[in-house]
């Protein structure tokens, strides 16, 4: 069997598999006010030097590689965690860090410029 398919198949579906991982509790815009408005947790994912230089007024700082030893300050696993970051990869990836921590209610909003 001619195994040349694999040259392009293989990478098509890891780009695949991240498009849809990137986009997997994704919020649109206006639910992602909805959620903050009724009190959810708005978490900034980026780092301490991005965020300093902008975010979306009333977030928290949470860099994605402190998320898993600070998941306690975004309060009770059960309340919403509305996330967002740069591109929306850093998000896609704290969305699944906190669900895998117990979190319930976690949305990506993806990119900052998406608010």
């Amino acid at each position: 069997m001619d195994s040349s398919w694999l040259q392009w198949a293989l990478p098509a579906l890891v780009i695949v598999a991240f498009l849809v991982f990137k986009r997997l509790g994704q919020v649109s815009r206006d639910e992602a006010h909805r959620l903050v408005k009724e009190g959810a947790k708005l978490v900034d994912v980026r780092s301490a030097m991005e965020f300093t230089s902008g975010h979306i007024p009333g977030a928290i700082n949470v860099p994605l590689q402190e998320l898993g030893s600070r998941a306690q300050k975004l309060g009770p696993k059960d309340k919403p965690v509305v996330l967002y970051c740069a591109s929306g990869t850093r998000s896609a990836m704290a969305r699944s860090t906190l669900k895998g921590l117990g979190f319930t209610q976690v949305f990506n909003l993806g990119s900052m410029g998406r608010w």
